[in-house]
This record gives C-alpha cells, structure tokens and sequence, in this order.
C-alpha cells in the first residue's frame, strides 16, 4: 500500500499526539514515522522511555505538563501506562496490563536489544526479576480512576494477538473495547484502517464536529458485495458518520450476533458501535439511505436522500463513491 495516498491534512490539526512506545522500542518505532506521514498537520512527540518503570511515569506526566497533548496513544507496554495518564483523551493499542506475567511466559528475563535507535545510544538492556517487580507495582494501579475517565479512554485489540490477551479486563472498566483485524503489533495496514478512524472520532469530538449521516441498511445483496463495501466503508467513513442497520425477525433475536459479528469481520473499526437493529426505514433519522431494498420496511418513506443499490444509476459500490465523491462531505 502507497501510505502517501491514505494520508489525512485536516485530521488533528494544529494537535499534540503524544506516542507511548512498547516494550524495548524507542520514539523512532516505525508506527511514529507512519503516524507523522499520515497526520501532516499534527505534532507526535515521542519520547524513548526509561527501562524503570517509575521513572517512565515521571517523564510521562512531565511531558503531559509541559507539553499538554490533545491525545495519548499508546502501544502495549506503553498503552498500560498511558491508561494512567487520566484527564487526558486515550488509545490503548493492544496494553499490556500484565507486563511482568507477559515477560515471564515468554522468556523475557535476561539481556534484551532495543528493536529501534535511541537518541541515549543505548542498544540493550537487562530484565531482572526485580524489574519485573517494579512492573508489578506500577501496573497494579492501573485503572484506578477509570470511573472519572470512562468516555475519554478507547482499547484496541488485535485478533490475531498471540503476546497480549486483556481485552476482558479493560472492558471490565472501559466501555470503548474494540477488536481489529491485526497482530501485537501495529503495522501500516492496522494504523490505517483502525488507529485513524478511532483518532477520527476523538478528534471530531474535540473539535464538536458533526457529520452528514449515511445509513447501509445490510440485505442480502449488499452483503454479497463485502469488499466492495468495505472499501467504501472506509472511504465514506473518512468524511461521513457511518451507520449500518439490518432488520432482523422479532421471534429470532439470535440473528442479532450474526450481525454484529458480520460487520465485525468484514467492516472494521469505522462502524463500530454503529450497528443498528431497525425494521422501520421510516424512523432512520439521517441524510442519506443506501438501500438494495427500499421497497420493504417503508423504505421508501426515508425522509433523507435514498440511494437505490443495484438500480441503474447506483449498480456498484464504485457508482456510489463517485456520487458522494462529487457531494464532497456535503
């Protein structure tokens, strides 16, 4: 992928983005460099942290006070301790709430190399036992404002993470628990397709921005076209509030996971939270109605701009993104 092309002017403008590195990684990780490339009009501090995990939170919420980040977004080890940076918008990608257990399991213990150059020079370290206890300590006070912070604080999680499984314990004290499709670490594909809608959501909330809303109402047709759709999901997503809506029989509330889980799988992050069950099109409150069906369900009756997929003037996903395309966010 040419990452150049997916690049985002506008997205967290005139912004401080303070980026939390994983564990033995440093402020010149590759996920910074990306972040920078896509983000041309914000700022991504980075900082290489300390190997002591005390010291790591004085340099934190030093930085947070002189700096003062619109946003966090941490990666593992780095998502567990940004949880404890509160007052401040978050994105934990994949935290490490466990560290010392994680390393444990995996034969961390020992002389380790830094994956990446750090402006101190230094190119290894040792994990000792006693530094595994100091992670203890300064994880066990994880969560322990989340109440105060609930809204502010979104979890991304990897479902193909074979290092770090925590996706029940955050969910436990955050709503916002989101799965994508990646591994433990973020690679450019991941940061595309599932950091930058989340940042897009935090961003449109600091700024008070709301967007045209487009509803796909999920029949059998349109679903038969999921990689069409999921690319313009994710193209619409860019400047339009996305929601996807199924009708789903009242005896079979069964049907209702499928649908979540579709949507899952094949749509990502951009409509996550945003499956609707609805049997009534009448009562969508929204400027726009993708439909393959309009005739059932009062489609028909949709008080916005009703979009016929199949029809001649919208037979693919392509006639549709060339339509909005033209709109221009209108």
């Amino acid at each position: 992928m040419e990452l150049y092309e997916y690049a985002r002017p506008g997205l967290m403008a005139g912004r401080k983005i303070l980026y939390v590195h994983g564990f033995a990684s440093s402020g010149q990780t590759g996920s910074v460099k990306t972040l920078r490339l896509l983000l041309p009009d914000a700022a991504v501090i980075a900082p290489d942290l300390p190997v002591e995990p005390e010291e790591v939170m004085d340099l934190l919420r030093s930085v947070v006070s002189s700096e003062k980040p619109d946003l966090v977004i941490g990666t593992s080890m780095g998502a567990m301790y940004s949880e404890m940076l509160y007052g401040i918008d978050r994105i934990l990608v994949n935290p490490a709430f466990q560290l010392a257990d994680t390393l444990l399991k995996n034969n961390g213990l020992g002389r380790r190399e830094f994956h990446n150059p750090r402006s101190d020079g230094e190119t290894s370290f040792l994990v000792t036992k006693t530094l595994l206890e100091h992670f203890r300590e300064v994880s066990s006070h994880c969560f322990e404002r989340a109440s105060e912070d609930s809204f502010r604080v979104y979890g991304l999680f990897g479902i193909h993470d074979n290092l770090v499984h925590t996706f029940d314990l955050f969910h436990d004290h955050y709503p916002q628990a989101i799965r994508f499709d990646g591994e433990h670490h973020l690679n450019d594909s991941a940061i595309v397709h599932s950091l930058l809608p989340v940042i897009q959501r935090i961003d449109d909330r600091q700024r008070d921005l709301s967007r045209p809303v487009i509803f796909i109402s999920l029949g059998d047709r349109i679903m038969n076209h999921s990689s069409g759709m999921s690319k313009a999901v994710e193209i619409l997503s860019r400047n339009y509030e996305l929601h996807v809506f199924s009708g789903i029989d009242y005896n079979s509330p069964g049907e209702c996971e499928d649908v979540f889980s579709w949507c899952e799988k094949n749509l990502g992050v951009p409509v996550w939270n945003r499956v609707e069950i609805c049997n009534h099109k009448n009562l969508l409150l929204g400027d726009y109605l993708i439909d393959a069906d309009p005739d059932s369900n009062d489609g028909r009756d949709f008080m916005g701009t009703l979009i016929h997929f199949g029809s001649d003037t919208f037979k693919t996903w392509e006639d549709i993104l060339a339509f909005f395309s033209r709109l221009g966010g209108q």
